[in-house]
């Protein structure tokens, strides 16, 4: 009997330290979206290493009628990486005179935090590894950004009950928006900014509307057109919006609601005015109702940077459920 007791008295003991483990405590992460935090020993950072980074990390964004980076970045040292300096929630950590590698580590410091770790005995071997993993490391800092951004937005929603009656369509946009227009199943969802204004457009058509293919761009373009043509007007008469003719729109198949989905991004301006702007416009396959569900973004702001506000648009888009 006492030794019975004496195993579940053991027992009772590594089951506390393994729940001590598992709700270790870890402080919440900072920082701004978009900005990532280089820890890199200065000589790294100045010489071909920084270079490598720059190029692929703060390389331009698709889409925006003037360039800005990808990431906003920003190094420090090793020796400084210490204390609140380890609560930033994107970090990118190189370190020399190690075996080769990228490993991806998760809330290591901070929750939620996405460290990725370069290592390579030489800064030739680091720049390899940097090149050949630049998808992987770009994908888990941008994933872990759309979900901040989104987190951000779900402390304030608009009620997107009219959405769901009309298009079947729920979407988590926050309450500094406003529905500008809802008629013949169409939406105009806006937010003023000081300097312009942020906007999405979110209907429907038919799936006869889009080819698959080459021609899948150009029916893209061709429906966004006409619909701009008969729901976004100008101030002035006879103007309206359209894509940019004089640039070519970048567009990709992804998967937005687990569909099909083509993600293209291009420059719209306002025909017969002097208005324009990044845009990206989503077109999800919805078989289920033999239709694609179209969702655009867009962004009014003259002389001020606007890749944050195309991330906003991004993460609210992405957000999508179609019922």
């Amino acid at each position: 009997m006492k030794n019975i007791l004496s195993v579940l008295v053991a027992v009772l003991l590594i089951s506390s330290c393994d729940d001590k483990e598992q709700k270790r405590y870890v402080p919440e992460s900072s920082g701004q979206i978009n900005n990532l935090v280089v820890v890199a020993e200065n000589q790294l950072w100045e010489n071909n290493v920084g270079e490598a980074i720059r190029d692929i990390l703060a390389a331009p964004v698709e889409g925006l009628s003037k360039e800005e980076p990808q990431f906003t970045m920003s190094q420090m040292p090793t020796q400084v990486f210490s204390g609140f300096a380890r609560y930033n929630r994107t970090v990118l950590k190189i370190e020399k005179g190690k075996e080769a590698g990228t490993k991806i580590a998760t809330d290591a410091y901070a929750r939620p935090q996405t460290m990725v770790v370069i290592t390579g005995q030489t800064n030739d071997e680091i720049i390899e590894e940097i090149k050949a993993n630049a998808p992987k490391i770009i994908n888990a800092f941008k994933k872990t950004e759309l979900t901040e951004r989104q987190r951000r937005t779900s402390k304030s929603l608009f009620n997107d009950s009219p959405l769901k009656d009309k298009l079947g369509v729920s979407l988590k946009f926050p309450t500094a928006y406003r529905i500008a227009k809802n008629e013949d199943d169409f939406f105009w969802i806006r937010r003023d900014i000081d300097r312009g204004n942020v906007d999405m457009l979110l209907y429907e058509v038919p799936i006869s509307s889009i080819r698959k293919g080459d021609s899948a761009v150009v029916d893209v373009i061709r429906v966004r057109d006409s619909v701009g043509k008969i729901h976004i007007e100008g101030a002035v008469e006879n103007t309206f919006m359209a894509t940019e003719d004089k640039f070519t729109p970048f567009i990709s198949q992804v998967i937005v609601d687990n569909k099909p989905t083509y993600e293209t991004r291009g420059i719209w301006d306002l025909k017969n005015a002097f208005m324009s702007g990044p845009f990206i416009n989503y077109a999800i396959e919805d078989k289920v109702n033999n239709r694609y569900v179209i969702i655009e973004g867009y962004v009014f702001a003259p002389s001020i940077a606007k890749r944050d506000y195309m991330f906003e648009l991004e993460s609210i888009i992405k957000s999508i459920a179609i019922q």
